[in-house]
């Protein structure tokens, strides 16, 4: 099932998301080898691709997996929670409508 991983980011969190981003990106990459990534992004936290010093405010993945448990492990070892990126976490079955 896909289940869709909303993460909010800690104020300021720029420095600390750019010291893990290959690591995270890594994480995905293997999940889109695997055909089981939907999408992935970012939410820049203003109306920009590059939002420079004003970083980001959060992440969105949806993704493959068997069931939440399974997503919920997977989102616990990302490195941007290691490194402290994230406040909180959610994580939600998703069910896509359109396109078909």
């Amino acid at each position: 099932m896909w289940f869709a991983i909303i993460a909010k980011d800690v104020p300021d969190s720029l420095d600390k998301r750019k010291s893990v981003r290959p690591a995270h990106i890594a994480r995905l990459q293997a999940l889109l080898d695997a055909g089981r990534l939907f999408v992935a992004g970012a939410f820049p936290a203003i109306e920009s691709e590059d939002p420079g010093p004003a970083g980001f405010t959060g992440s969105m993945i949806v993704a493959e997996f068997a069931s939440l448990a399974l997503a919920e492990a997977w989102a616990n070892a990302d490195p941007y929670v290691a490194a402290g990126v994230y406040a909180e976490v959610q994580i939600k079955p998703f069910r896509k409508a359109l396109p078909a």
